[in-house]
């Protein structure tokens, strides 16, 4: 029988694992957690120890793990069919799939088109904006305005439009040119405003923009609400709304990132509903199946179809596909869990656990370290600084995040930070006592681990 040790010994000789320096392993007593198995908020590992999932597993559990009723769903739909091609042939789940997500995104919407994770969302979303524009006669509108920070993916589109050093300066030969605009980072406001006290004046960098290059911009992406990567930095609905408003006047594509936010994650279906407007194009994946299966969607409206529905006469076809796209399981599966969540009422069911979360962070203002604190919906986040006052941030080379993430874990809660960001994200089926539970590792862990430092 294979140890548990032979296990991490394949592991590190064989899998190449994501945004990690594999060679932090080598003369280290961490290794690699072998999971084992899942059951609803907790992940246990081959030795039985169970740790609270606090990131939903990378933002994508929702409804935890080894749910009975999409387990079931999961089961059917691969006895019926597993896999057949969209092009031509169509199937019950992606056409019901489609349906609800229309119908939970509301008018203009109109269109889904269907893709495999959110990088590729958000690619399907970027060619669709610029073919648009070049079909309607003005192929000159080729640029996309992005934030600084932004994340939205690591396929090479995606990079082009990310504004984060780590993902995309060593492969700037590659990608293609874009345009930033400062982020609305509220903690350190790049107009030197103090927080929460302005007109969102950074909005005045987005129409200083758009007034001198409008003829030349395709469309504007954003991360509704939430940066994710960023380190969880959070600005106010109202930034998004301006931004749909300058959209309309310069006659400007906006798109919108859901890939994190979508399905309940800021404590409405879309992040875009608090700012109370509509993108043209928005992207959604991650949590669209309850973190079984990948799956991801770009929902677009009438207008932007219409732009490419022809006879032939014309190459207006979007040619755009992928051999898994609209998988039959995935679909199932998401329409399982749009299912739960209707029937369960579970926007509804977040709101005290949101209140929850909010107390529960109150406490972290006692640690010296815990320079700012925020939350939106069902994600919380801590900054962690060298000192309040001056807002001076850790380095790298500090480890600070990985360090509270280790402590956490011994105390059973998986964290994983980014940088020196402590973010909270877990499952939806959590309970308040979990929330306490959860935060309390974490603050223990802070505590330790700074005070070491």
């Amino acid at each position: 029988m294979t140890t548990k040790e032979e296990w991490i010994q394949k592991d590190l000789k064989y899998v190449w694992h994501p945004d990690t320096q594999m060679k932090q392993y080598e003369d280290s007593d961490f290794k690699p957690v072998l999971i084992e198995r899942g059951e609803g908020i907790y992940l246990y590992d081959i030795d039985g120890n169970k740790y609270i999932d606090g990131v939903s597993s990378w933002w994508v559990n929702t409804l935890g793990h080894s749910n009975e009723k999409l387990n079931k769903v999961l089961t059917q739909q691969a006895e019926k069919i597993e896999h057949v091609l969209l092009a031509d042939f169509t199937h019950i789940p992606a056409i019901e799939l489609a349906e609800r997500l229309i119908k939970l995104s509301g008018e203009p919407f109109s269109k889904v088109f269907y893709s495999d994770d959110g990088s590729t969302a958000v690619e399907v979303a970027l060619k669709m904006a610029y073919q648009y524009w070049y079909q309607k006669g003005k192929p000159e509108k080729k640029y996309f305005v992005s934030m600084t920070e932004s994340y939205h993916g690591d396929t090479l589109g995606s990079v082009s439009v990310g504004g984060i050093d780590i993902y995309k300066k060593i492969f700037n030969p590659l990608v293609f040119e874009t345009l930033k605009v400062s982020a609305p980072y509220c903690y350190r406001c790049p107009q030197n405003k103090e927080q929460c006290k302005c007109s969102i004046d950074c909005i005045a960098e987005v129409e200083s923009l758009f007034k001198h290059r409008h003829n030349e911009i395709a469309a504007m992406i954003v991360e509704p609400l939430v940066q994710g990567a960023a380190g969880m930095r959070m600005y106010p609905p109202q930034y998004l709304t301006k931004v749909r408003e300058l959209c309309d006047r310069y006659d400007i594509l906006l798109i919108d990132d859901e890939v994190a936010m979508a399905f309940g994650r800021t404590g409405k279906y879309f992040a875009f509903e608090y700012a109370n407007i509509k993108p043209d194009i928005f992207c959604v994946a991650k949590g669209i199946t309850a973190g079984y299966i990948p799956l991801a969607a770009t929902i677009t409206t009438d207008k932007i179809y219409n732009a490419f529905y022809d006879d032939f006469s014309t190459l207006k076809t979007f040619y755009h596909g992928h051999s898994f796209t609209g998988n039959p399981i995935a679909c199932a599966v998401a329409v399982e869990n749009l299912k739960i969540m209707e029937q369960e009422n579970i926007i509804e069911n977040l709101k005290p656990k949101i209140t929850k979360l909010k107390q529960c962070l109150e406490k972290f203002r006692d640690l010296a370290h815990v320079g700012d604190i925020r939350q939106t919906g069902m994600i919380g986040a801590l900054e962690l600084v060298k000192n309040k006052e001056t807002k001076e941030p850790y380095q790298f080379e500090d480890r600070i995040g990985h360090n509270v993430f280790k402590e956490a874990l011994k105390n059973g809660a998986l964290l994983r930070p980014i940088g020196n960001v402590i973010y909270f994200m877990p499952p939806y089926i959590i309970k308040n006592e979990e929330i306490e539970k959860l935060t309390k590792i974490a603050y223990n862990a802070i505590k330790i681990v700074t005070e070491k430092n």
